[in-house]
């Protein structure tokens, strides 16, 4: 009988940076052709005996035979991904399985060796893993590969870091005083701390964000709406559920075993306490550096883990993260990279395009849900796509992926919706309501754009900040509030002029829309907010995002003035004190910061939106920018705000109103944006806009280390930023964006200096909000005030 075929493996090909080139080639020749290629290495770690699991490799290997090496390893072949690769090796070599979030990404090494007389040439990306257990896994545990490793034994990671060093023969060679290094120094510096110092420097992040109660009046509200409050404050909360798990999978686990810990300790009750400000392991105020590693994280059981040994529990690991937040979050699999999505999308029908680059859904992957399947069922076929398909991607409605938090928030507000007074505020919440289990926001953000109710509700998911990878997917958040009808009735002036700005906006009048709607505003007091509401706190916000909406019906914009009050006083004005000239310091006021947020937010509604290409395609500034996309749009709207104030002066319909104030205010609230750092939307786009206006000379530092306003150039400066910030939309010119943003969105010197000033008589940087009520509701504690 024939012997059956066995088909060579295949790998990929890349570039010498690492990108995919669409080629791939049998093992033999890339090795023998030395073509670049990517394979995984997985660390498995004792915690608490400081020792790495290395493995003897069989004789028959074709390098490094008989040789001490990786725990596990191997090529990642054609079409397969990183993270499922890791955890198939892991389960085929050694027989340990694991789920996703025991494996933690800590770095990229580029392996470039020759063997075997010239033979064998290794030009080898290596995604490196790190699996954490609390215990050493007993040997007997182990089911080994034969083909591949010989043995397994545990040495302590510094004893191992020495053989390596001195090139010991028994030892596959690492060059640890070279990039592989940072293996051994990321376990030290996880391992060897002063927990003392680590508790001082958690303090002194603690104290950037000033504690503020705001305690709402809810004076006004029916007592049918005020027992709807009840059941929109526990919706709320669910958001805070979805929000954490969008955020990176093993979040949930993290945040639960923090919580249950925070008593432990000063040092765990300062990580709890940080935590409830960045609901996540990375810090929002230092370019989302993580002030916790995978060693904080919560402990896991998985007794069926391995071959069960008598006497043994089971094995024990930390749930992992990454100390590099990942940009794309937990909407897409965290080893994907642009271009395979690209090369998906691109496969796909236009409508079915829309769908994967929308707002309300995730990207996952056949292969992992299919090693998730064999796990349970203790199989290996995890391989392969679905059927009929050569791509591994495919797409998940919000409604499926969150549907057990979104099923509970549902009843909530139907709940509500049934007992509110409001007419409008019912409608809004029996749509969103359904919008949860659908999957269609359409109607329930026509809806709120529509309320007109006290009690003032913004729900669902909105944003797509966190998707730092295309800017696609949104963030669920909630903001509760009671309507402030002066203030409301104060501001409706800007929302009904945004026709006439669109029309005198400075671009080319071929890119200005024709029919733009007037925005209603609202000014509210805010008494709970819960999601996407990490680090510093927004004090106002446009929506919805649509382009749809926005195209046929334009935005709306709520106002939190309670908020933008606290901000003033406890950050803006020490600000000012510090960092403007005497001379112009009285012009700091919170009627021209107020003023301008109000501008800010409806300039978000004017200017390009859905646009059309040099080539004739009909696109939007999101789709087109993708990532670069929400740092210049917080950029055109500070900006154009600007230029809108002076106009509508100029044009005699704002008495009263003081431009001089104005551009000092704005001037002195660059500082206060640029503080909340570089890798978020706001920070990066006022660095831009603090960096134009510096080097135009609008805005001048004086010897004294103040600065002022020349009021002479500052007008001139800002028009010419609005436009070029409007052209670049409205061509969506990706390119020139990142230009701009790389030339501009940078800590300058002028900059550094005022943030060391502040530094020294630590001014806060932002604010920590408290909620009485809804604490009450929730049966949670008041936070205490600093």
């Amino acid at each position: 009988m024939t012997e059956p075929h066995t088909q060579e493996e295949h790998f990929d090909v890349l570039t010498k940076t690492g990108e995919k080139t669409g080629v791939s080639k049998p093992r033999g020749a890339v090795h023998r052709d030395g073509d670049y290629h990517r394979a995984v290495h997985v660390w498995i770690f004792a915690e608490s005996t400081q020792e790495l699991l290395i493995q003897l490799r069989a004789d028959c290997k074709d390098s490094w035979p008989g040789l001490w090496d990786i725990s596990s390893a191997g090529h990642i072949s054609a079409g397969d991904s990183s993270l499922v690769t890791a955890r198939r090796e892991l389960q085929e070599e050694l027989g340990v399985i694991l789920p996703k979030d025991a494996f933690e990404m800590i770095f990229v090494f580029l392996h470039e060796t020759i063997t075997n007389c010239g033979q064998f040439i290794n030009n080898e990306f290596e995604d490196v893993y790190l699996v954490t257990t609390l215990d050493p896994i007993p040997l007997e545990a182990f089911t080994l590969q034969e083909s591949e490793v010989s043995a397994v034994k545990y040495i302590h990671y510094l004893e191992y870091k020495s053989l390596l060093a001195n090139e010991d023969p028994g030892y596959v060679p690492y060059d640890v005083n070279g990039q592989y290094g940072q293996l051994f120094d990321i376990i030290t510096q996880r391992y060897k701390v002063d927990n003392v110092a680590r508790s001082l420097t958690l303090q002194k992040q603690l104290q950037r964000y000033a504690s503020v109660s705001l305690n709402v009046e809810l004076e006004g509200l029916t007592d049918a709406d005020k027992e709807a409050l009840d059941l929109l404050i526990k919706a709320a909360a669910i958001m805070d559920e979805i929000f954490c798990l969008q955020v990176w999978y093993s979040n949930p686990d993290l945040r639960d075993w923090l919580e249950k810990h925070a008593a432990s300790s000063q040092l765990d009750e300062l990580k709890w306490a940080y935590y409830l400000i960045n609901k996540t392991p990375w810090s929002s105020l230092d370019e989302n550096d993580a002030y916790l590693t995978t060693a904080d994280s919560a402990i896991k059981l998985l007794p069926e883990a391995t071959r069960p040994v008598c006497g043994w529990n089971g094995l024990k690991y930390k749930a992992a993260f990454p100390l590099q937040k990942p940009p794309g979050a937990n909407f897409y699999p965290p080893d994907m990279d642009k271009m395979e999505f690209k090369q998906w999308k691109d496969s796909l029908t236009e409508d079915q395009q829309d769908v994967v680059a929308g707002f309300f859904s995730v990207i996952r992957r056949h292969s992992e849900s299919n090693l998730d399947l064999s796990i349970c069922s203790s199989g290996l076929d995890s391989t392969n796509p679905s059927e009929g398909s050569i791509y591994d991607l495919y797409n998940v409605p919000f409604s499926q992926e969150y549907s057990s938090f979104l099923s509970k928030a549902a009843e909530l507000l139907h709940k509500a919706g049934d007992i509110t007074s409001s007419p409008s505020l019912k409608r809004l919440l029996h749509s969103k309501a359904n919008a949860f289990l659908s999957n269609d926001y359409y109607e329930s953000d026509m809806a709120w754009m529509d309320l007109d109710s006290k009690l003032d509700v913004t729900i669902g998911p909105y944003e797509t900040y966190e998707d730092a990878l295309f800017g696609y997917k949104a963030t669920f958040e909630a903001f509760i509030g009671i309507r402030d009808d002066k203030g409301t009735s104060q501001v409706k002036f800007f929302g009904d002029n945004l026709q006439v700005l669109e029309q005198n906006l400075p671009m080319d009048n071929a890119y200005k829309s024709k029919d733009v709607s007037a925005a209603p505003i609202r000014v509210v007091q805010l008494l709970y907010n819960a999601g996407d509401v990490k680090g510093p706190q927004t004090v106002a916000f446009n929506l919805p995002n649509d382009e749809r909406i926005v195209k046929d019906r334009g935005t709306s914009m709520v106002m939190l003035k309670n908020v933008s009050e606290a901000k003033f006083k406890h950050i803006l004005q020490p600000i000012a004190d510090v960092c403007i000239t005497n001379e112009q310091r009285g012009y700091v006021d919170f009627d021209s910061f107020f003023t301008h947020t109000i501008c800010h937010e409806c300039c978000h509604g004017i200017g390009p939106h859905t646009i059309t290409l040099p080539n004739g395609k009909k696109s939007t500034v999101r789709m087109e920018l993708q990532e670069l996309h929400s740092a210049m749009e917080e950029a055109k709207a500070d900006i154009v705000g600007l230029w809108a104030l002076k106009f509508l002066n100029l044009q005699g319909l704002l008495p009263g109103a003081s431009l001089k104030s104005v551009y000092t205010t704005f001037l002195a609230g660059c500082f206060r944006s640029v503080r909340f750092g570089l890798t978020e939307a706001h920070g990066k786009g006022q660095a831009l806009q603090f960096n134009w206006l510096h080097e135009k000379e609008a805005f001048v530092l004086n010897p004294d280390e103040t600065f002022s306003v020349n009021f002479d150039k500052v007008e001139d400066a800002v028009e010419s930023l609005s436009r070029e910030i409007l052209t670049i939309q409205a061509r969506g010119d990706k390119e020139s964006a990142r230009l701009l943003l790389q030339k501009y969105g940078v800590m300058s010197e002028p900059l550094k200096s005022a943030l060391q000033n502040l530094e020294r008589i630590q001014v806060p940087v932002d604010i920590a909000p408290d909620f009485p009520i809804a604490n009450k509701i929730l049966g949670k504690k008041n936070l205490p005030l600093c």
